[in-house]
């Protein structure tokens, strides 16, 4: 708690206010001539003195031997971004890629998560973490936060329900807006921490009460900063495009209505990006496939720098939360024009292949089409037909089986051709929540992947490798999909791991996909295997956009690129623009928007420096959707185990880490945290390598471990399900 509220009454300027100010100057400055630039009024004169001093002693300000002051040189401090933790404490993420610098909680008091600050190194904490020191905020990253009321002696205050950020904000008697204590709302902040004073705001917006339908939504939007609501601009020009093409839009174009697409997508599903065509061909005296996969039109609405372009690089990708869709684009486009609906005609851009017998692309072509789809299948549908229509509803889908059989025999060629080239397939239990009418889950299912999933997965593989390989051969930059192999230190941890219970992946020092594939096949009869799939999944990096190719290790391509969703991924809205380019023998150059500026342009050339951004932005926008979604899924997982508290359940143990056990209940599909303050007397030590914690008596915790524990606390502001160990399984 901060000392006293009555500093708020006479301000003093804050740091950067004054290094602004002696930057903006011409000549060194007196500390009078300073305050008198900075309206410093006479009471606060005393605390603006000490504030100098404090700069001049971190080194920022420089004063002369007549009291004269500069600002010192930027470069003699460390740049980068505030990352807050839970628990007060926090670190600079730093620029240089130099190893995080600790804040301590007294440090944190000054910024808040996500901050880019320059700081100077200290020392060292007693754990021998270099800390540092902030001296300079360079950019606050929030002017809105949403959270809790809370009513206390000293007023109203917000409790951020971004858990990273541990200050509260005192809200400005006459901005409460009426709302009461308890409810969620939207602040503005009007004054940012320092170390003596809180951060100031007024409430925007009142969202509802914690238990309204939707709440976590729209926490999780103003918490991650997610967009979710559409410009002005944007709307109006949605509102002015057409309901469907007109026949002028079909110049151009090759003009493909006559063949029976297919569209084949979830239940649910309400924006449909893809349709596909499959026949088999001659090729010579041998058999093989043609393969056409269309894609909606979106570059052909949606033009560079317009609103509607603005709007969905600003947010680069759809946000799927349970029951609600953020989406990139308008419904306009997303469930209108842009989607490949059933009997209607739709603008396309086509991948066309044709595919020997051994799933080997023999040619690749890209081109815009008119298309027109004759049905909507689920993919419990098409796989139904698959098996042969048995009642008397299926004859009119019947028409469709032989479009569907030749679809399933693509499949089974390109799916062969995958085993062969080694890549890896986990087997990943996916999760389906099954939430009721209030947004609340019922329960949570495995999510069902049939054949017709992995047939639509395989085609979209396809045309995505046609996309990039295209733009590949005509030497065109663009955003590739690019996934790099284990790193050194990674793949040390993972071997060191699998030599503790006798295994080894194969590859040596630089193990291809394909040995990962190997060892997943080896290992799938285990009753561990769903822990040693999960440990290399781990070992992996993540994929990201990028315009250097350096292939896709997971799916072992050469090349690969994001091609089929341009409704709700900005990156394939850009490589559809390049290949449009190339088609009319241009290049696409992408301009840096506003929305890019901060992003630093660290590619090695100004002909791909925008490339390079746009690949930084959208990979960053991916993980911000990832974020919010997981955030959504937990606070929900939460309130469904709110009346369990105290019931015992069988599990496993999915994870482990120096502060406890993370065990997954398995007849829920939720999991929660074994603290290990509550494994008993005996001082436990964490082995980083083996994944365990183990006592000196022998007793060890790992892995995979079957154990029984029993629901102790949940608290889904911290979006936390607490444990207790009941039994240990043999």
């Amino acid at each position: 708690m901060h000392n006293t509220l009555n500093k708020t009454l006479t301000p003093i300027p804050s740091r950067e206010e004054i290094l602004g100010a002696l930057r903006a100057a011409k000549a060194p400055l007196a500390a009078d001539d300073l305050a008198q630039m900075l309206a410093v009024r006479r009471k606060a004169r005393e605390g603006f003195s000490a504030r100098l001093a404090a700069m001049a002693r971190d080194e920022q300000i420089h004063f002369d031997a007549k009291g004269r002051g500069r600002a010192m040189p930027v470069t003699r401090f460390i740049a980068g971004r505030v990352q807050g933790h839970r628990e007060g404490y926090g670190f600079l993420a730093r620029d240089d890629g130099e190893p995080d610098l600790f804040l301590s909680s007294a440090q944190m008091q000054k910024v808040m998560h996500n901050d880019r600050v320059r700081a100077r190194l200290v020392g060292y904490d007693r754990r021998g973490r270099p800390e540092g020191q902030i001296v300079e905020v360079i950019e606050r990253a929030h002017t809105h936060l949403s959270g809790r009321l809370i009513l206390k002696e000293e007023g109203m205050w917000l409790a951020p329900s971004d858990q990273r950020i541990s200050q509260e904000i005192l809200i400005q008697p006459r901005g409460r807006r009426k709302a009461r204590a308890g409810q969620i709302v939207n602040v503005e902040l009007l004054r940012f921490p320092d170390r003596y004073t809180p951060a100031l705001g007024k409430v925007t917006e009142v969202l509802g009460e914690p238990d309204d339908p939707g709440i976590e939504i729209e926490i999780a939007v103003r918490k991650f900063g997610v967009p979710h609501q559409f410009s002005e601009e944007a709307r109006a020009q949605a509102a002015q495009l057409p309901d469907a093409p007109a026949e002028a839009d079909c110049r151009g174009r090759v003009d493909l209505r006559h063949l029976p697409w297919l569209t084949i997508d979830g239940e649910d599903a309400r924006d449909f990006d893809d349709a596909v065509y499959g026949e088999a061909v001659k090729l010579g005296r041998k058999r093989g496939f043609r393969l056409r996969v269309a894609i909606a039109d979106v570059s052909y609405y949606v033009k560079p720098g317009d609103a509607l372009d603005t709007a969905a690089l600003e947010r680069s990708t759809s946000v799927y939360f349970p029951r609600r869709v953020i989406p990139m684009l308008p419904p306009e486009l997303s469930n209108g024009l842009c989607s490949l609906n059933p009997e209607v005609d739709r603008c396309a851009l086509v991948c066309d292949l044709v595919i020997d017998a051994q799933g080997a692309v023999h040619t690749c072509q890209c081109y815009p089409a008119m298309i027109h789809s004759v049905a909507r299948l689920s993919y419990t549908e098409a796989v139904a037909l698959m098996s042969g229509p048995s009642d008397a509803s299926a004859p009119p889908r019947a028409a469709f089986l032989p479009q569907l059989r030749a679809l399933h025999g693509i499949y089974q060629t390109l799916a062969r051709a995958r085993a062969r080239r080694g890549a890896i397939d986990f087997d990943v239990v996916e999760t389906a929540m099954i939430c009721n009418a209030e947004g609340k889950i019922e329960r949570i299912a495995p999510r069902v992947r049939n054949e017709a999933h992995k047939l639509i997965e395989e085609c979209m593989l396809a045309a995505n490798v046609c996309a990039a390989d295209f733009l590949k051969r005509h030497q065109h930059p663009c955003l590739y999909r690019v996934h790099a192999g284990p790193s050194e230190e990674k793949l040390a941890s993972l071997r060191r791991f699998l030599g503790g219970m006798g295994l080894r992946l194969g590859g040596g020092a630089k193990p291809q996909a394909r040995d990962y594939a190997a060892f997943i096949a080896q290992a799938r009869a285990r009753p561990d295997a769903q822990m040693l799939q999960s440990m290399l999944l781990r070992s992996l990096q993540q994929a990201i956009y990028s315009p250097d190719n350096i292939g896709h290790f997971g799916l072992a391509y050469p090349a690969y690129t994001h091609f089929t969703s341009p409704i709700r991924r900005y990156p394939d809205l850009l490589v559809h623009r390049a290949i449009r380019a190339i088609l009319k023998g241009r290049a696409y150059r992408p301009r840096k928007s506003a929305a890019l500026r901060h992003l630093p342009a660290s590619a090695p050339s100004a002909k791909t420096s925008v490339w390079q951004s746009l690949g930084l932005h959208c990979s960053a926008n991916e993980r911000r959707a990832d974020e919010a979604t997981r955030d959504v899924e937990a606070w929900l997982k939460c309130q469904f185990m709110l009346d369990k508290r105290g019931e015992i359940y069988e599990g496993a143990v999915s994870g482990v880490t120096a502060f406890g056990l993370f065990v997954t209940l398995e007849p829920l599909f939720v999991e929660g945290l074994v603290h290990i303050s509550t494994l008993g007397p005996e001082y436990l030590e964490y082995d980083a390598i083996k994944n365990e914690l183990r006592a000196r008596t022998g007793a060890r915790y790992g892995l995979s471990d079957r154990v029984r524990v029993q629901v102790s606390r949940v608290d889904p502001d911290a979006r936390k399900i607490d444990l207790l160990l009941v039994e240990r399984s043999a």
